[in-house]
């Protein structure tokens, strides 16, 4: 709630982050004319969802070292791999599921997405795509000047279904026979009302 003193600009970083997951990755290769699976690489823990929100391009507000250690940024992920790979190979193989995440839209950098009002109050614009596994999210906020981060608050957020979603989920979960059922009467039906359309015309 106070200005840090000091005459150096007061940076905002905002990363939020999904339920870890293992994932396996695999590369393929054109053998004779065919692609197949060649090399692949396990991570034991990777966050189903990342995304980082900042006053100003994360580059530009902490130097590599401290993007490291507090894991600011797609480039400074650490995914645990789960074998002990040469680090080109295991480079490849992150760059790979990184690059993968982001065409998805489940790995997001959005500098500038933090507007800062007199130097304290901040808000923070973060789209989280409907695509992403419910569970316990956190929301980490780092307050950083000069390059050093002088503050960091952590707070749990609780995504869930919410609708008809929500109750087909839910179905799913509690009554799968019935489910089932219906779900196979549904396809049957709306086959037979198809095909007697189809007669029609």
């Amino acid at each position: 709630g106070r200005l840090p003193r000091g005459e150096a600009p007061t940076d905002i970083v905002v990363v939020v982050k999904g339920p870890t997951q293992p994932v396996l990755v695999r590369e393929k290769q054109k053998v004779a004319g065919i692609w197949v699976n060649a090399e692949h690489q396990r991570y034991s823990s990777v966050p189903s969802f990342y995304a980082l929100a900042s006053s100003r391009p994360i580059g530009r507000i902490v130097d590599a070292r401290t993007r490291a250690i507090y894991e600011l940024g797609l480039d400074s992920l650490q995914l645990s791999p789960g074998s002990s790979a040469i680090s080109a190979v295991e480079h490849r193989f992150q760059q790979g599921l990184v690059g993968l995440k982001r065409r998805t839209g489940l790995y997001v950098e959005a500098p500038h997405a933090v507007e800062i009002t007199d130097g304290v109050l901040y808000r923070a614009r973060l789209t989280i795509p409907a695509r992403v596994p419910v569970g316990r999210f956190t929301a980490e906020t780092f307050l950083i000047r000069d390059g050093r981060v002088l503050a960091a608050a952590v707070r749990d957020i609780d995504i869930r279904k919410s609708g008809f979603e929500r109750f087909v989920a839910r179905a799913a979960d509690r009554d799968s026979i019935a489910y089932g059922l219906v779900a196979v009467a549904l396809s049957v039906g709306l086959g037979l009302a198809a095909g007697w359309i189809a007669r029609r015309l």
